[in-house]
């Protein structure tokens, strides 16, 4: 009978840009210890530090465990994977790049450790080519920042590490969902991907300005979204008679929509005004500032969300 994998108490992170850190504080503060890794001594020497304020979001956020784990960093890959059995991989989006990290890790990491890529463009497919034990590499795509944002993208060649994942992610507060085939921008990234094209598209056409759309969306679509998603927000337009009566009845003016959506290219002219106008929707602030404010609106909701299910609950 085959032995279970040991308990997780630790986490190596490879790679300590933004998504790096971010996992970096979530792993904290689930109470596991982070071994990390960087190319650039410099972003591995600032890490402590840019970990911290990600940390105190999540204390405010009540998300902490009641002893938080150790930061400590490595001097190589070796020494990051060596004894973990959670890897997680946020090298650039090259796979060349991540399998010349791969071939380091499997040199050094315990056979049964789960390597699990970070990466938002490259498919398992690609990935998988430049690992000798398929069974135990995942893709494990968050949505940034991933110590805010709960979502995590999955897939695997093998269901007993897809179900280890699960159980992972889970453990740290995330919502796991699972490809059912290995695509290109996983699940939500192609939504988001076809959302902003016709976003584009609009402001190409000039049927109104960047600030407009992204108003739009914000306190249309986007507020609905945040609590049912797209299919089950049709369902309930329905009415009584669900998403069936939908299809019936307002199927046709569906397809006529889609019908008039465009399919933008980036041109010079069309970056310019996708630049000119968020540098009007920004209005002087810079990305660090407009980064603090998605974050704190992204706390508002999070607590907003636990409270109601807590109402719910009671």
């Amino acid at each position: 009978m085959p032995s279970s994998p040991p308990p997780i108490s630790s986490v190596a992170v490879l790679g300590c840009g933004l998504i790096g850190q971010s996992w970096s504080a979530l792993f904290l503060a689930h109470g596991l210890d982070v071994v990390a890794w960087d190319p650039d001594g410099g972003v591995l020497a600032a890490l402590p530090e840019r970990v911290e304020p990600l940390l105190g979001q999540l204390r405010a956020l009540g998300a902490t465990a009641d002893r938080p784990g150790r930061l400590s960093v490595a001097s190589s890959v070796a020494e990051a994977v060596r004894g973990t059995a959670w890897i997680q991989e946020n090298a650039p989006e090259k796979a060349a790049i991540k399998h010349a990290l791969y071939a380091e890790v499997e040199a050094a990491a315990a056979p049964d450790a789960v390597i699990a890529s970070s990466t938002s463009s490259l498919t398992w497919t690609d990935l998988a080519a430049g690992v000798a034990r398929r069974d135990r590499f995942i893709t494990a795509h968050p949505f940034n920042p991933p110590h805010l944002m709960p979502l995590v993208e999955l897939f695997a060649g093998d269901a007993e590490t897809l179900g280890r994942a699960e159980t992972f992610y889970r453990s740290v507060g995330r919502v796991t969902v699972t490809l059912k085939k290995d695509a290109v921008g996983h699940i939500a990234n192609r939504l988001a991907s076809a959302l902003w094209r016709e976003a584009v598209n609009i402001v190409a056409e000039g049927i109104a300005d960047v600030a407009e759309v992204d108003a739009a969306l914000v306190h249309g679509p986007g507020l609905r979204w945040s609590v049912i998603g797209a299919h089950m927000a049709y369902h309930l337009g329905g009415g009584p008679g669900g998403i069936a009566h939908y299809l019936d009845h307002l199927g046709p003016s569906q397809e006529r929509r889609w019908a008039t959506l465009g399919t933008p290219s980036l041109t010079p002219e069309v970056c310019r005004l996708l630049v000119d106008g968020i540098a009007r929707e920004a209005a002087g602030r810079s990305v660090a500032t407009l980064e603090a404010e998605r974050d704190r609106g992204l706390m508002l909701a999070l607590a907003a969300r636990r409270k109601a299910g807590e109402g719910e609950g009671a």
